[in-house]
């Protein structure tokens, strides 16, 4: 091979190298960005609990049975988490079947034409040490309101025969008459506590 031809195909060589090199560091760097975990509730290890007050001199306490639903957790990048949660209205636990029926009924969350509860997120931020902050969509009864609350990462570990486990817990507090809920406004309180822990399974 004469020097011309050498010099030629030395720059052609390189000249592939140029183009090529960016591209392994390139691919590298997506490949280290994954998707986060996603979780599906366990209905038989979660827990929504509601609380309301009764004639105004006590309080009254009941349960969602099965909460189910899926949830997604970064815990580099919380902003990258998203939970999607729902509770059936059949579901309705009060440990007296007569009531437990009058609750389902039209009076309150009428069953049959709203059988779900639902939080959707829209937003998801770390404030302090294991708490988040979400924001998201609540429909209940018909009705859509957008809340915040403080959503507690309990922890997650792998539990071996039960695989990756994942859990959050919070409380807070609406207005049943914001979601047109006002039947009994006078014996029955406005405000309900809502107390939700929730165990996921990795999917």
């Amino acid at each position: 091979m004469n020097a011309p031809t050498a010099l030629i195909s030395i720059g052609l060589i390189a000249a592939g190298l140029s183009l090529l090199g960016p591209r392994p560091a390139a691919d590298a760097e997506a490949a280290t960005v994954q998707a986060p975990d996603t979780y599906s509730v366990d209905p038989v290890h979660s827990t929504a609990i509601f609380r309301i007050k009764h004639l105004d001199v006590s309080y009254f306490y009941g349960r969602f049975n099965r909460p189910t639903g899926d949830f997604t957790f970064d815990p580099e990048n919380p902003a990258r988490s998203s939970f999607d949660i729902t509770l059936l209205t059949k579901n309705i636990d009060t440990h007296s079947p007569k009531r437990d029926g009058h609750l389902k009924s039209a009076d309150f969350f009428n069953a049959k034409q709203f059988p779900e509860i639902t939080f959707k997120s829209t937003s998801v931020k770390k404030v302090r040490g294991d708490t988040l902050q979400v924001i998201g969509d609540l429909g209940l009864h018909g009705q859509t309101r957008q809340i915040t609350i403080d959503l507690q990462h309990v922890g997650s570990r792998d539990t071996g025969r039960m695989g990756q486990r994942c859990g959050f817990e919070t409380t807070f507090t609406i207005k049943r008459s914001d979601f047109g809920m006002k039947y009994m406004l006078n014996g029955l309180g406005d405000e309900v506590t809502l107390m939700i822990s929730l165990e996921g399974s990795k999917k």
